[in-house]
C-alpha cells in the first residue's frame, strides 16, 4: 500500500485530489495538510511513500519543500499537482527529481495515468535487482512520452495500463473468464490485450486439464 501525503492549500483541490486518489487500488490516503510545514512535521513523525504536491501556498511553498526533502527524505517520491505552469518552476521540479507534474485543471484520467504508472514503477523496481533495456523502456521511460505510435495496431496504451492493474491487483492465476467482468472491454479485446502482455514476457499462460470438457488457459503474472 502506499502512504499518500497531499499538501494543498485550496480546499476544494484538496477535496478533489483525495477524491480521484480513493477511487484508485493501492493507495491510501495517510492525512491532508495545507503547508509545507505542515507537511515537514507530518513527515517526521509518519512513514510516507508519496506527495501529491502544490507549488504556491503559504509559510512553506512546494518549492522549496521540495528541496528540503531531497536532501532529508530521499525515499518519498513526489508528483507536483499545481498551475505552476512557467518553464523555471518546471524546469526546477524536474531537477528535484519529481515522478510527474500534473498542471491544474486537470481529468480524472490525467491523474489516474500518473499514479498508476508511478504504481508500476516501484512495483517494477522492487521485484528485481536487475532490469533490462526492454523492462525500462516498457514499463518506466515510455511512460513520460506518447507512445501510441510505438503499439501494435489496435493496442491502446491507456486501455494497456488498465489490464495491467487489472492484472496485477488480481494477485493470483486467472483464466479470462475470472477477469472479464473487471474490464469494460469485449472477450476478443481481452484476449488481444492478454496475448500482447504475454508477448511482452509481462504474463504467462498454461493450460489447465479439466475433468470435463475443454482445458482452460491461465496466466500468471511474471512480478
Amino acid at each position: 500500500m502506499v502512504e499518500v501525503l497531499i499538501v494543498e492549500d485550496d480546499p476544494m483541490v484538496a477535496e478533489l485530489n483525495k477524491k480521484y486518489l480513493q477511487k484508485l487500488t493501492g493507495f491510501n490516503l495517510a492525512a491532508t495538510v495545507t503547508n509545507g510545514e505542515q507537511a515537514l512535521h507530518f513527515i517526521h513523525d509518519n512513514h510516507i511513500d508519496l506527495l501529491l504536491l502544490d507549488v504556491f501556498m503559504p509559510k512553506l511553498n512546494g518549492l522549496d519543500l521540495l528541496k528540503y526533502i531531497r536532501i532529508s527524505y530521499p525515499k518519498i517520491d513526489i508528483i507536483m499537482v499545481t498551475a505552476a505552469c512557467n518553464t523555471n518552476d518546471i524546469q526546477t521540479a524536474l531537477r528535484l527529481g519529481v515522478i510527474d507534474y500534473i498542471v491544474k485543471p486537470f481529468t480524472f484520467e490525467r491523474f489516474r495515468t500518473a499514479l498508476i504508472s508511478y504504481q508500476e514503477r516501484i512495483r517494477l523496481l522492487s521485484s528485481a535487482e536487475i532490469l533490462n533495456q526492454n523492462q525500462l523502456d516498457d514499463r518506466i521511460f515510455t511512460k513520460n512520452f506518447n507512445t501510441a505510435n510505438r503499439l501494435p495496431k489496435g493496442i491502446d496504451a491507456q486501455t494497456l495500463q488498465s489490464v495491467r492493474n487489472v492484472i496485477v491487483n488480481y494477485q493470483q492465476d486467472f483464466s479470462m473468464s475470472d477477469i472479464i467482468e473487471l474490464i469494460p472491454l469485449s472477450r476478443i479485446s481481452v484476449k488481444k490485450y492478454l496475448d500482447y502482455l504475454e508477448e511482452l514476457g509481462e504474463i504467462e499462460s498454461h493450460l489447465t486439464y479439466l475433468p470435463i470438457g475443454r482445458p482452460v488457459k491461465r496466466y500468471i503474472y511474471q512480478k
